[in-house]
Order: C-alpha cells, then sequence, then structure tokens
C-alpha cells in the first residue's frame, strides 16, 4: 500500500491540456465567426458561442474538481465534449443550409491546416486568408496546393462567398482535433476511477496506510478495546 499517498492529489493545471487549448481556440474562432456570418438575433448565435463557450468552460471545471471528484471530473469532461459535438453540427448545419460543402476527410487542407498547429484566431484568419489567395476556397477548392488562382477568387474581402467555407471547414477541422483528444481525455480518466476509485476510496486508502505505517505501541493506545472500562 502506497503510504505517501496525498488525499487531495494535484489538480487543475488545465491550461497546459492540449484539449484545452485548442477548444479555446474553437471558442474565440466561433465568436469571430458569429459575429461575422451569423445574424446577431438569430437564437443560433447565441447557440453556437454558449456551445463553445461550455466546451472550454468545462474542461476546466472538471479539472480543477479532480481533486475531490474523479467522478465529476469525469462527467464535466463529458458535457464538455458533447457541447463540442453540437458545435460541431452546428456549423456542419450552416455549411448545408447554404449549399456549401464540409470537406472530406482525405482533403488536403485539412491536414495543411492541422499541421500548422495555430495557437490563435488570427492564425487561423491567416491560413485561411492565405487559402483563399491561392484560389483553393469555395465550393470546395480546387484540386490541390499547386492550383492556380482564378478571376473568382481574387478578391479577399471576408464578405466574398468562399469565406464562409474556409472558415467553417477551418473549425470543423480543430473541433475535430478537440473531440478527438476529449475522447481519449474521457477514456484515460475512466480507467483511473475504475482502477483507483473516487474521493471516498482515496479517503480510506490514505487512512488505512496511515495507520498501517504507526508503531504497534501507538496503534494499541487507541485501539477501541482498551478504552473500554474493565469494572464488573
Amino acid at each position: 500500500m502506497n503510504t505517501n499517498e496525498e488525499l487531495i492529489p494535484k489538480h487543475g493545471g488545465y491550461r497546459r491540456l492540449k484539449s484545452f487549448q485548442v477548444a479555446q481556440l474553437v471558442y474565440d474562432i466561433t465568436v469571430r465567426f458569429c459575429d461575422r456570418y451569423v445574424d446577431k438575433r438569430s437564437r443560433t448565435h447565441d447557440q453556437m458561442v454558449q456551445a463553445a463557450r461550455s466546451g472550454v468552460q468545462n474542461i476546466a471545471e472538471g479539472s480543477q474538481a479532480s481533486g475531490t471528484s474523479k467522478k465529476t471530473e469525469l462527467k464535466l469532461t463529458n458535457v464538455a465534449r458533447a457541447s463540442l459535438e453540437e458545435l460541431k453540427l452546428d456549423y456542419e448545419d450552416f455549411l448545408r443550409q447554404r449549399g456549401l460543402p464540409v470537406w472530406k476527410r482525405d482533403d488536403w487542407r485539412r491536414q495543411e491546416l492541422i499541421d500548422r498547429r495555430c495557437t490563435t484566431a488570427d492564425e487561423v484568419a491567416a491560413w485561411v486568408n492565405k487559402v483563399h489567395k491561392r484560389g483553393l476556397g469555395g465550393q470546395g477548392g480546387l484540386s490541390g496546393p499547386e492550383s492556380k488562382s482564378t478571376s473568382s477568387t481574387k478578391s479577399t474581402s471576408s464578405t466574398h462567398p468562399a469565406f464562409p467555407e474556409l472558415a467553417a471547414n477551418a473549425a470543423l477541422v480543430l473541433l475535430a482535433v478537440a473531440c478527438s483528444l476529449l475522447d481519449r481525455q474521457l477514456a484515460a480518466q475512466a480507467k483511473v476511477f475504475e482502477t483507483e476509485g473516487g474521493f471516498t476510496e482515496r479517503l480510506y486508502r490514505v487512512r488505512s496506510g496511515k495507520r498501517s505505517s504507526q508503531p504497534a505501541s501507538i496503534q494499541s493506545t487507541k485501539s477501541p478495546s482498551s478504552t473500554k472500562s474493565t469494572k464488573n
């Protein structure tokens, strides 16, 4: 038995989690996307922003709660995952309702964006502009990175028809990364919970460990039987 186990182990540190970092990036992108392409008076605008925010907040809250409740951590991480799945559907609906394609899994633009490892919304926007200027955005883009620009994609204005497709698909790519990371995180948290239990089990182990590490003479003085009256 590990007698050095802490009752409340180190917890928090969510800012170092890759899932949190990508989810936060998705949130920043979603705020910009909705302000630019979704009517601010619509429920969809608020729902998308709140779903993105929920993903970030629940990862953080779950990480902070893990010190005393692995069950709560697992539950909140799952809420974060569900929120990002909801957001993913909203982006897909945005594209579908406008007759714009969702990039296929083997679309080279997906991997190019992932490989850039963007950390800010500005970096993602710069990539979107770069792809657009190369004539690779709008209605599925062209055949590959060597395709030449066409006259229909010369404009760099964010109101150009190609931009919503590029921006929404870029968000979907990053959402897929965040969801994949959270799936792995959930699996790891479930395994820990199954093998180590929660706070109650840890409390028992810590107390048992403390008692077993004490000298036998001290344990005997604290034994309930030693405190009983011997009077007839």
